[in-house]
């Protein structure tokens, strides 16, 4: 509300030049809101509305943004202004940048860094890509286990100033080795003639710098921690990854796995900054896939026309023998989707997954298959179409839940992301198979002949 209010007042300052005046204005705000601010502005106005920001500021708030908006802002920028703000910019952020910006203005960017941003930025990007390697900052401040608290304190205050965190610190030996951590509340409240080695904790969890980023994720959330070091293969500590940038991690693999169980590529930006040609893009290609899918429906219906024409009821129950199978499928592999992605189960659990979700279903398919057997029986068909559909909604319930628990756990063991096989497709591969159950049954009660 008070960016809409203060909106007009600001782009009349921009107009006018009046910076001290923009930057008092601006000065209580935070930079997420800034950023929030500047994608409401012209493409003018938001060059005019960042280049007032002082630096510091200017980074955080250019850090909010998403890496398209990001790439347009840079392109309006002199190479000393990039320069600047590529300086002010964290190490994890320039990465973040870096990497997602085009080959081309990859190279410009790394070209405007000094010496020793460059080294770093190129240590960052040599970690494979999704890894939390690059996800980490190498701005930690390590301690010495022989040290003493009054050497720790003084240490800190020299070289703590550019540490990501102080919050949790950690030690390390001559060779840079993790020998374990502590906290800042642990060091200032110890005797200052103490040794470091005393008071610290040796039992420090610790990730890869190799892993995937979501390793993290887990990790963070298993520990209950804000801050974990991250270590080489033998054991050397390269940095640290932060609680800020875990959660980014997290919410853009909640919002991926969300996008494929759609059916739909994903769109790695925000809904609000995406084009409808990349929103087209990304929906299109499955669409036409699932269209074709949606082809052996119509298939299996047409092969089973001589029972339709014997018992034209059939007809009728069609939608709602399909659509809850599609239902079922779909609650059921959200769950498990979800449980693989936090780890409650594992492939290797598909036994104990399969046998539970069998007793759910067979509780599910009895109410199911009850209630269309009532709808059978007092509006179309009689008793025999009723038993029909009563008995293809329950082998249709258990058939559905059992397949959408085990696709997932299968694509899982053979690396396959299983959220791309637990929407759409499973849906058209569910309403396929439950038609050809349904019409069998249909045969084998009725005694139909083709």
């Amino acid at each position: 509300m008070l960016k809409e209010l203060l909106k007009p007042e600001i782009q009349e300052l921009l107009a006018h030049h009046r910076w001290a005046e923009l930057r008092d204005i601006l000065a209580d705000w935070s930079a997420p809101e800034i950023a929030e601010l500047l994608l409401d502005l012209d493409k003018s106005e938001r060059v005019l509305l960042f280049r007032a920001l002082p630096r510091q500021l200017a980074a955080e708030v250019f850090s909010h943004l998403e890496p398209e908006q990001q790439d347009a802002l840079l392109r309006e920028l002199t190479d000393q202004e990039t320069r600047d703000l590529l300086q002010q910019l964290s190490p994890d952020d320039r990465t973040a940048l870096l990497e997602e910006m085009p080959a081309a203005v990859t190279r410009r960017l790394l070209t405007l860094l000094d010496a020793q941003d460059f080294r770093e930025a190129s240590f960052l990007l040599g970690f494979p890509d999704q890894s939390i390697g690059r996800l980490m900052t190498p701005e930690f401040v390590a301690l010495r286990p022989y040290w003493t608290v009054r050497e720790a304190l003084e240490y800190l205050r020299r070289y703590g100033r550019d540490s990501e965190t102080l919050d949790q610190l950690y030690v390390t030996d001559d060779e840079g080795h993790l020998l374990g951590g502590l906290s800042l509340r642990t060091l200032v409240l110890a005797d200052e003639h103490a040794v470091v080695a005393d008071i610290m904790d040796y039992s420090v969890v610790s990730l890869s710098a190799f892993d995937d980023r979501e390793s993290a994720v887990h990790a963070m959330q298993k520990y209950d921690v804000p801050v974990l070091p991250v270590v080489d293969s033998d054991g050397v500590l390269l940095g640290v990854v932060t609680f800020d940038d875990v959660m980014d991690v997290s919410e853009e693999e909640v919002t991926e796995d969300f996008q494929k169980i759609a059916a739909v590529a994903p769109i790695e930006i925000s809904y609000r900054a995406a084009s409808v040609l990349r929103l087209w893009r990304r929906r299109i290609g499955w669409l036409l896939l699932l269209l074709v899918s949606d082809f052996l429906t119509a298939t299996v219906i047409a092969s089973y026309e001589h029972a339709i024409q014997q018992v034209i009821a059939l007809s009728f129950f069609i939608p709602i023998i399909i659509g809850t199978g599609g239902n079922v499928a779909t609650q059921s592999s959200t769950l498990i989707v979800r449980a693989l992605a936090l780890r409650e189960i594992l492939p290797a659990d598909w036994l104990r997954v399969f046998l539970k979700e069998l007793a759910v279903s067979a509780l599910l398919g009895a109410v199911l298959a009850l209630v269309v057997w009532v709808r059978g029986f007092f509006w179309r068909g009689g008793p025999e179409v009723a038993l029909v559909v009563g008995m293809s909604m329950f082998f249709i319930t258990l058939w559905s839940n059992a397949v959408a628990a085990l696709f997932p756990l299968a694509a899982k063991r053979i690396g396959i992301d299983p959220a791309l096989i637990s929407g759409p497709f499973l849906t058209t591969f569910i309403d396929v198979t439950g038609l050809l159950i349904y019409f069998n049954v249909a045969e084998l009660v009725l005694g139909l002949s083709g």
